[in-house]
């Protein structure tokens, strides 16, 4: 199995590289498994670099299939990489054995010497042990010819513990090779797929979109060279049939891997197999009535080669979600036919059935094209919308010729399903083929608007879309209200232009009065008052009232867009918390029952928010899985997702987790220039820096952030609360200048429109401020006062967040006692909410801090240099950087400080640590 690069071991697997490191330090001897595409080969082949750098001689041996036909050929080949002069030392016939073995001589093999020969073999390997250890990696074991394999075993119990061996092998079934050659007691480490953010840097290490990741992860299971495979399959065949694992392009090199890996299982289960890829929810108990009797056997030995999973139930489910497709694209018409037959028979789905007998026939048949559509509304009513996308297809395809009316009709409500469940290749696929007939203008705006709908964030590369939609639609007020709507979604999102959007939004509510389309002018209202909100305007809770009062039952558009779920963002920018929370459980399984993927993720998504700052981060923590995971189910843009996830993990989680998913979302964000959701992960990415001490980078991701929302226009601070931090952060590395302009600009703005949260959040920052500023009793008191003001809201992790603060300030004032009373406090309330990663902060903090300094960790701003007085951190790294000798110009551009303001601050380093030159400095900083 040939290495698929460097990137592949690294991604998701240090960890098991250290445990093989362990292994053969303590044991001489590990064992890699996993499947084809695993990354085994790539794993050994760092273990064997890493051993080489340390000064080892490696020895390395990876045959193929054909080698195992060849008798001591894999011998030949391992001692051919052996020194001449290691040879020259052997005695006589051993010397004259490897010499036979290498066709260095014609001598007849019928004279070969085997006792000499394996005694050669352990000579060698003792003599290159005796000058450094000896490193032997066996790549693709279970290809080893057996002449080679005995050879082998026999040299391995007779060599010094300076001899270490690593083999790789792929055994799905039977005794490995690897063990034999190892001993039944080594430690055997199976390479584990990767999970979908590891999947997410692979790709992004070679280049390749990050927003395809959970798609390929899923289509993948997590196999790095198949989820390379399809990464540039994908990337060479465009985005619009990448939206789910059941249509991914099974091509190339793609095919290549699923074909291999298929290979592993026994010939006798293909057929049980082919069932299972065809039915929807395969069983063993369906596969069986579908005539596979032997189900259960088979599926074991597909278990075995990693090809599926089987559960207690009988539930089968591929470890891979392009095993399915390759096993369909494999097998030839009449077996799919036949396959699909027989599961029209053993179904209990009546749905199902006829999805089945569908796609067992192919040619034209109105009855069953009528049954077919019944089923789509079936599916429909169920909130099934995906799949009343599919039905609704293969319900055009078996119209007859003669009924065109019949088929557009199913074609346009195929388009609108799959718009509407986020399927962007059906919807494309239906409305191409609405376009390619003699469809009216109406028909052809609800197929252009399906491909809208269906693209989720990726707005910004469909103005020809959006220019077709609105010229089929000159005339009609109601459809040309639909396309200036989502023009007016398309501003805000991709364009970042809320004053456009607005406008847009105004004429699509007019267009929509004059239509008598009181829904779509419900969703006008809708935006006006979302741009109004966004641009500061205290007249956008007056018109969110006035699209309230309109009538919106069945909202064709979306809940997402409707004023129902618009009041409670509001409600949650306010902080009524509680309000938000129970109107999310009303919409919740109302969107459930619709069958919008995006509607149920921005439903989860707003309880994520709202659980997360009410202090119940578990739950938060749950509702962020969920989105993720429908994210990824349903083939949604995964920019928004993985900014949710980065939230969760940031107030409950783990900062290192935050900031994966952070940097995540925002390049998958910049990939689908979705100014929204960018703005939203750098802000998660720029909380994590802050609170784990990285300010300098804090400030910078944060002040690209405000760029980005100054060139939105956004006036209102409470929708994306980054002032106080980014403010925060300048005061950790010395800029309480621009903290204090910062400040100051968005204070009236809050006061103004009643933001309280946010205020309080704007006094945080200014009490730390006050501390760096030398006012530190100040600074006390309206820590204390802010605390108050978060938990009168019912903010309780904000509450922490300046407890910890406070703690901090009194701590650097000496003031031991209360500063640990008020750190506890910090802890107890983060505890109870969950919040590990902050509590942790605090009971560090209590306990003295670490040595790395604390200066803006956790939003607590400047704190002391463990050790070194009063210095904070941000004159912290400029003392040590000095005291390594780095002059005022290298200092400068390390810290993207200009010189007058390094030569200022250490002006007060030096007057803080009372010393008068940098020998002084750097040995003031050796004192403990």
């Amino acid at each position: 199995m040939a290495a698929t690069g460097s990137a592949e071991a690294t991604v998701g697997h240090g960890e098991l590289i250290e445990a093989v490191d362990r292994a053969l330090t303590t044991r001489g001897r590990a064992i890699l498994t996993g499947p084809t595409g695993s990354g085994k080969s790539t794993l050994a082949g760092v273990v064997a670099d890493a051993a080489g750098h340390r000064g080892q001689t490696v020895l390395r041996l990876a045959p193929e299939a054909a080698d195992r036909c060849i008798p001591e050929g894999c011998a030949a080949a391992l001692l051919a990489g052996v020194p001449g002069s290691v040879l020259d030392g052997l005695a006589g016939p051993q010397r004259a054995a490897i010499a036979l073995l290498r066709r260095e001589t014609d001598a007849p093999r019928a004279g070969r010497d085997h006792v000499a020969l394996r005694l050669a073999v352990v000579e060698v390997l003792r003599a290159l042990a005796a000058a450094e250890p000896v490193l032997l990696v066996v790549d693709n074991a279970q290809w080893l010819d057996e002449e080679s394999a005995a050879l082998l075993r026999f040299a391995l119990r007779l060599t010094p513990p300076e001899v270490r061996l690593l083999a790789a092998e792929c055994a799905p079934g039977g005794a490995p090779v690897a063990e034999s050659l190892c001993g039944p007691d080594t430690p055997v480490l199976r390479v584990p797929p990767l999970g979908a953010d590891e999947v997410a840097e692979l790709l992004s290490r070679r280049g390749l979109p990050a927003r395809l990741a959970g798609r390929i992860h899923q289509a993948s299971g997590g196999n790095p060279r198949l989820a390379l495979a399809l990464g540039h399959s994908l990337a060479e065949a465009g985005d619009g049939c990448a939206h789910h694992a059941d249509t991914l392009p099974v091509a190339g090199p793609a095919r290549a891997v699923t074909g291999r890996l298929l290979a592993e299982a026994p010939a006798r289960v293909r057929g049980t197999l082919l069932l299972a890829a065809l039915a929807a929810r395969p069983t063993t108990a369906l596969l069986r009535r579908a005539g596979r009797p032997d189900a259960e056997a088979e599926l074991a030995a597909a278990e075995r080669a990693a090809l599926v999973t089987v559960a207690q139930d009988g539930t089968v489910e591929f470890t891979a979600g392009a095993l399915p497709a390759a096993l369909a694209a494999d097998a030839g018409w009449p077996e799919r036919a036949a396959g699909h037959a027989a599961l029209a028979e053993a179904v209990d789905d009546p749905v199902q059935a006829v999805r089945h007998r569908a796609l067992a026939v192919d040619r034209p048949d109105e009855t069953l094209a009528a049954e077919i559509t019944g089923a789509a509304a079936a599916c429909r009513r169920r909130g099934n919308r995906a799949l009343a996308a599919e039905l609704g297809l293969l319900a055009a395809e078996r119209t007859p010729v003669d009924r065109p009316r019949d088929e557009l009709a199913r074609l346009v409500a195929a388009a609108e399903d799959a718009g509407w469940s986020g399927r962007a290749d059906l919807a494309r696929r239906a409305a191409e083929a609405v376009l390619e007939r003699d469809a009216t203008p109406a028909d052809r705006v609800r197929a252009r608007l399906a491909v809208i709908d269906a693209a989720g964030q990726a707005l910004a590369d469909l103005d020809e879309t959006f220019a077709h939609a609105a010229a089929d639609a000159a005339g009609d007020p109601a459809l040309l209200a639909a396309v200036r709507l989502r023009v007016a979604w398309k501003h805000n999102l991709s364009d970042g232009d809320p004053v456009r959007s607005m406008a847009a939004a105004a004429e699509a509510g007019e267009l929509a009065a004059a239509g008598g389309d009181r829904v779509a002018e419900a969703m006008a209202l809708t935006v006006r008052a979302r741009m109004g909100r966004i641009l500061g305007d205290p007249g956008a809770e007056d018109v969110l009232a006035e699209a309230l009062a309109l009538p919106a039952p069945e909202v064709p558009l979306g809940m997402r867009n409707a004023p129902q779920y618009l009041a409670v963002r509001h409600a949650l920018f306010d902080d009524r918390l509680a309000d938000a929370r129970e109107q999310l459980m009303v919409l919740l399984p109302a969107v459930e029952r619709t069958g919008s993927a995006e509607d149920v993720f921005e439903v989860l998504r707003s309880l994520t928010e709202v659980e997360l700052r009410g202090g119940r981060c578990a739950a938060g923590a749950a509702c962020a899985r969920r989105a993720l995971r429908l994210t990824i189910e349903a083939g949604l843009s995964p920019g928004p997702a993985w900014y949710v996830a980065a939230m969760a993990e940031y107030t409950g989680g783990s900062f290192t987790r935050a900031a994966g998913y952070a940097r995540r979302g925002v390049r998958a964000s910049e990939e689908e220039r979705d100014q929204v959701f960018l703005s939203r992960s750098l802000h998660a990415l720029g909380l994590v820096e802050l609170a784990t001490g990285e300010t300098v980078r804090a400030v910078a991701t944060l002040r690209r952030v405000a760029e980005l929302e100054a060139a939105q226009q956004v006036v209102d601070p409470s929708v994306l609360r980054w002032h106080g931090e980014l403010a925060e952060a300048l005061v950790a590395v010395d800029a309480p200048g621009e903290a204090e302009e910062l400040l100051a600009g968005v204070r009236p703005a809050a006061v103004e429109l009643g933001r309280a949260g946010v205020v309080a959040s704007l006094d945080r920052a200014r009490g730390l401020l006050l501390s760096a500023g030398g006012e530190p009793g100040a600074a006390v008191a309206l820590l204390e006062s802010t605390a108050e003001v978060f938990e009168s809201l019912g903010l309780p992790w904000e509450r922490g967040r300046t407890l910890l603060a406070l703690g901090r300030v009194e701590r650097r004032r000496r003031r031991r006692a209360p500063a640990r009373a008020a750190l506890e406090a910090a802890a107890e309330v983060f505890e109870a909410a969950g919040a590990l990663p902050w509590a942790a902060l605090a009971r560090e903090s209590a306990v003295g801090g670490s040595g790395r300094g604390t200066a803006g960790r956790g939003g607590a701003g400047p704190g002391p240099a463990a050790g070194h007085g009063d210095l904070t951190e941000a004159e912290m790294r400029l003392a040590v950087l000095v005291g390594q000798g780095a002059s005022n110009q290298e200092a400068a551009a390390k810290l993207f400080l200009s010189v007058k303001t390094v030569e200022a601050r250490l002006t007060r380093i030096y007057q803080k640590l009372d010393v008068r030159s940098r020998s002084q400095l750097a040995t003031a900083l050796r004192r403990p």
